[in-house]
Order: structure tokens, then sequence, then C-alpha cells
């Protein structure tokens, strides 16, 4: 697989993402999870929602503007000094696909 293969499959996940749902770094690019974040900083398409995707503890990259746009979405946060992505929760696991169906 080209870099380029690479890094259009790993910007197709972040696509993948549903609003109310996030994915770590790692589930977006198991192999280099620092790809995707490098991918994150240098790509600014309007179609990509990059706050959708969260360190693997559910810490934010992005701070405050992150997390108003995830709980816009209804992600939920645990309580403490730190915000932190209730993952138990709002975690869509890697391949995981949302159905529309019943």
């Amino acid at each position: 697989m080209t870099s380029e293969e690479r890094e259009a499959r790993i910007l197709d996940e972040i696509r993948s993402i549903p609003a109310g749902f996030v994915r770590t770094y790692g589930d977006v690019s198991p192999q280099a999870p620092r790809l995707a974040g490098y991918l994150l900083a240098s790509v600014h398409a309007p179609d990509l929602p990059w706050w959708r995707v969260v360190r693997a503890d559910g810490s934010l990259a992005a701070g405050r503007q992150q997390r108003d746009w995830l709980e816009a979405e209804g992600v939920p946060f645990r309580t403490g000094v730190t915000p932190r992505v209730d993952l138990k929760i709002a975690r869509l696991p890697p391949g995981a696909e949302l159905s529309d169906s019943p």
C-alpha cells in the first residue's frame, strides 16, 4: 500500500465516524496513530470531522473547541479535572458500522 493509499484510507475512516460517536487515533490508524494526528493537523477539508478523533484515554487534542463540538453532538464526558470522553459509551469500535436497520 502506498503512502497516498494509506492516508486516503485513514481519512475515509475518519469521515465514516457518525455524529455522537468517537474513535481513537489508534482506531483509525492502528499501525501508525501519529500519522492520523499528522493528517488531522494538515488536512483542512470541510467534510473531515476531526473533532471525533480522541486520544486513547478519551482526552482531547484540541481542547475547548473540540469539546464544544462533541458536546453539541451529544457525546458524553466523564467527570474530572481533565475533560475525557466516556469511551465506554461513545467509542465506535474499529470496523464497527452503525446499522440503519432496527
